[in-house]
């Protein structure tokens, strides 16, 4: 029989590491990472103690009195994190359709929750509305990855995107009021004297969260704080005001972090963007601890009081209730029918829903409510259910209704030039799908009458984010004659597309040996660039200098006697191998040391001298 660990470092690391080991097993098999997290929690706690009489991981047992309030601070920095990715600036220039998905989208999606947790899930006024306002959020680390799984159009992608991003505070904010309510007439206050504290906990959680943000967005502005020590602050910052804020008037903190988030993120910092990686980081450790412990703490006599009526809830609110409030909000807004369709039937449920309702159920409990026991469970099922069977019905879904880009993964190249304008023809040629973006309308015009997709605009700026919609794209290629820029969007980009997937020319041209490398110190550190493309030393001029020379792209397909070694022997020494398509459509572009696949099947697009220059 395994024992719960007695060691506390044990049991902090054992919650540690199967949060992460779920989390890059769920990259690893792209399945959203809330569902194999829940799945650590699970197995490690309940599923372990059924099997061998004790659970492996028993967080009660291990931090006893402190386990409330350590989740309550992961809590407040994750309900921070979602704060700050909220700006209401880039909300103003947001499409009609995501503009109805929040101002009418939410709050319908809110009734029809509420209503039918009460009447199918049998629970209290006050708990349904609680629960239905974070079950009506759609988390954005959720939707996100399901996003680059469908290959959705840009107009269907951003709805889903904004709306987790925008409506996640809104609804956390919501839930934590209501439940302030219910706190104190759970303690004996009447209604009155309840709605007097509510209003001072909504008071003091608006103001010290208004001080925070606007102390802090001020010390960083005026240079009183060091950028290395800008991401710590906000961290230590977080804490602070949730603590203040707790002691202040009990469980107002997740409301002032909240608005904290909210204040930093309307409030123009040139370091917004670090911050909100840092804190993206810090969130998604905290994340995958939190689900852990809370999945670990369901017991088996949890899972049993689900009955009926619960997984009939779950069964309407997803089927009904979500599709329902979609077409109700989204009538006259310029959605197809097939797109709002897709929208009502993708609405995983996120992140802040689950740890909110885990850490607000217990809280419920030990005030005297017992009948919020039901809460974490019933959220958990419904999560579950939301995320599992979104994450496999997105792609079929889109395929049938029409939506998905069918066919090999979508390049993104930035920079129009005669170069990258042949690129895109041979691409063309090899069905892969290309964007050409460029801040020159007129740079643009020979791709625009060849009929390519482009974007006319800086990639850098705001509403990149909503008019690009990145998670359309499997990769990123920098081709613009100044490798600083190149590099700026490189970095800018790496992690919505991964490192591993933002690439651009050599900072330099010419053979390697001769010291001018990625490496000179006069150069741009590669931590501060792209991965290099094609080879090192081949730079845009050399490209440029070789194209008015006659160089073009060639596309070849390799095939059981038409091998790797013999394309590349035809060309000799002198052609720039440049992408590959694999058989089932994804690309790879070629650099140092990469070698393309050689599977028959494979398209290779290279660039060479032209066949009547002697190649």
């Amino acid at each position: 029989m395994i024992e719960a660990p007695s060691d506390l470092t044990l049991t902090i690391a054992l919650i540690a590491g199967s949060g992460a080991a779920a989390q890059w097993l769920a990259w690893r098999l792209r399945w959203p990472s809330i569902v194999l997290m829940m799945g650590a929690g699970l197995l490690l706690g309940p599923i372990a103690a059924l099997m061998l009489g004790d659970p492996i991981l028993d967080p009660g047992g291990a931090f006893g009195s402190y386990l409330r309030p350590m989740i309550a601070l992961a809590v407040a920095v994750i309900l921070f994190e979602g704060g700050i990715t909220l700006n209401f600036r880039e909300l103003r220039d947001a499409s009609t359709p995501v503009l109805r998905m929040v101002f009418l989208g939410f709050p319908l999606g809110w009734a029809l929750a509420t209503v039918c947790l009460h009447y199918l899930a049998g629970l209290a006024w006050d708990l349904s509305a609680m629960i239905g306002a974070l079950l009506t959020t759609t988390g954005p680390t959720v939707v996100l990855p399901l996003l680059r799984q469908a290959k959705l159009p840009s107009r269907v992608a951003s709805v889903l995107k904004w709306e987790g991003i925008v409506n996640d505070p809104i609804g956390a904010i919501a839930a934590v009021f209501i439940y302030e309510a219910i706190h104190q007439t759970s303690l004996g206050h009447e209604l009155g004297a309840a709605m007097g504290f509510l209003v001072f906990g909504a008071v003091i959680g608006g103001i010290l969260g208004f001080a925070f943000g606007t102390a802090l967005s001020q010390s960083f502005r005026r240079g009183w704080v060091p950028e290395p020590m800008k991401a710590p602050m906000v961290l230590a910052a977080v804490l602070v005001c949730f603590a203040i804020a707790d002691s202040l008037a009990s469980e107002t903190g997740l409301v002032a972090v909240t608005i904290f988030g909210l204040v930093v993120a309307n409030s123009r910092l040139a370091s917004i963007e670090e911050m909100r990686r840092f804190k993206e980081g810090i969130a998604s450790i905290l994340v995958a601890s939190v689900f852990v412990v809370l999945a670990a703490q369901v017991t088996s006599s949890d899972v049993l009081a689900l009955n009926l009526g619960h997984l009939a809830f779950i069964i309407v609110f997803i089927l009904i209730a979500r599709p329902l409030s979609v077409v109700l909000a989204t009538l006259g807004s310029g959605l197809s029918k097939s797109e709002t369709a897709f929208i009502g039937f993708i609405g995983p449920r996120g992140v802040v829903a689950a740890a909110a309702a885990g850490h607000l159920s217990v809280s419920l409990v030990a005030a005297g409510r017992e009948d919020a026991a039901i809460l974490a469970p019933l959220v958990f099922a419904t999560i579950f259910v939301s995320v599992f069977g979104c994450g496999f019905l997105v792609a079929p879904l889109a395929r049938g209704l029409k939506l998905s880009e069918t066919g090999p993964e979508r390049l993104l190249v930035v920079g129009a030039n005669p170069w990258s304008l042949g690129l895109a023809e041979a691409l063309a040629k090899a069905d892969i799908p290309v964007t050409i973006a460029d801040t020159s309308w007129r740079r643009l015009k020979a791709a625009r009458l060849a009929g390519h997709d482009v974007y006319y605009g800086e990639v850098l700026s705001e509403s990149a984010d909503w008019r690009l919609e990145p998670s359309r794209f499997a990769s990123l290629l920098a081709v613009t004659p100044n490798d600083a820029y190149n590099a700026l969007v490189c970095i800018e980009y790496a992690p919505e597309f991964g490192r591993s997937r933002v690439f651009q020319l050599s900072g330099f041209d010419g053979p390697v040996d001769n010291g001018e490398s990625e490496e000179d110190p006069r150069a741009i550190v590669y931590t501060a660039r792209g991965r290099t493309a094609i080879r090192r030393g081949r730079g845009f001029d050399s490209l440029a200098r070789d194209w008015w020379a006659g160089w073009r792209f060639r596309t070849t397909t390799l095939s059981e006697e038409y091998t790797l070694e013999q394309c590349l022997s035809d060309d000799g020494e002198t052609s720039d191998v440049i992408l590959s398509r694999a058989a089932n459509g994804k690309i790879a572009i070629c650099g140092p040391g990469k070698q393309p696949s050689a599977t028959p099947g494979t398209v290779l697009i290279r660039f060479a001298p032209s066949e009547e220059n002697g190649a």
